[in-house]
């Protein structure tokens, strides 16, 4: 598709959203603060799909998203704060400013330059802390790997993945040496660094953690629906099944 039809569907977009604020009562009411949820609604229905690899539903959850884009900019123009314009030079501005290996004559060697400059010049925009940019309402798990990446940015990482996998062992231990002391809060503490070590050692192994965890829980409830299906076959409730009984089906699930 050429850039004159792209810009054709993107001015369609920009007319509809018009249309509709002017003359549905739903989207009349609609503000930043209640859409905000339904964006993020959105934005995992888009992660689900990327994960299934339906890149037909990506493409319908895509354009959820680019709604709400849409929606945004729409209600911002309103207040004469901001419109679609302004977003999109914006964000533009960004790209080139942090991209001098693009758009001026800084020369880098690899990706990891890349993500080491692109920290820099935020600090030189204005950011106190590298950190700044980490969303204080992101998932625990997803939030931890953002950090990690934030800070290796700016060279504080480990240099070998033995490193990591020893201080995942160290952990573990002061896990195990703490549920001995049964003192909880110190439990959940030990746990937490258990977690955030695990996750440090999935970056060394190229895995994302978020990710990996995910396709352990689609697996999961695909095995534990087999089983539940099983029990209905049989007409009995698993809460009637010993655990026996249901490592059977558990395992059959396995093999499939």
């Amino acid at each position: 598709m050429n850039k004159q039809l792209q810009l054709k569907a993107f001015e369609r977009l920009l007319i509809i959203m018009d249309e509709l604020r002017e003359q549905c009562p739903w989207d009349k009411k609609q503000t930043l603060q209640t859409l905000r949820h339904l964006t993020i609604e959105e934005t995992y229905e888009l992660g689900d799909a990327i994960l299934d690899n339906d890149l037909n539903e990506v493409k319908k959850e895509l354009g959820d998203l680019l709604l709400h884009i849409v929606f945004y900019a729409k209600i911002g123009s309103e207040t004469n704060d901001f419109d679609i314009a302004d977003v999109c030079n914006e964000i533009c501005e960004k790209l080139i400013h942090r991209h001098p290996h693009i758009y001026s004559d800084t020369v880098v060697k690899d990706e990891e330059e890349v993500k080491q400059n692109w920290e820099k010049l935020k600090l030189k925009e204005g950011k106190k802390s590298v950190l700044e940019g980490v969303p204080r309402s992101l998932p625990a798990l997803v939030k931890a790997s953002r950090i990690q990446d934030k800070v290796k940015g700016v060279g504080f990482d480990w240099e070998e993945p033995h490193q990591v996998w020893d201080k995942v062992q160290e952990e573990l231990e002061e896990l195990q040496a703490e549920v001995k002391s049964g003192d909880q809060d110190k439990i959940e503490a030990e746990f937490g660094d258990v977690l955030f070590s695990m996750i440090n050692y999935a970056r060394f192994l190229n895995v994302n953690p978020e990710d990996a965890l995910e396709r352990t829980n689609k697996k999961f409830i695909s095995r534990f629906q087999y089983l539940e299906n099983k029990a209905v076959e049989l007409r009995k409730p698993l809460m009637d099944m010993t655990l026996a009984e249901m490592d059977v089906f558990w395992n059959e699930a396995k093999k499939l």
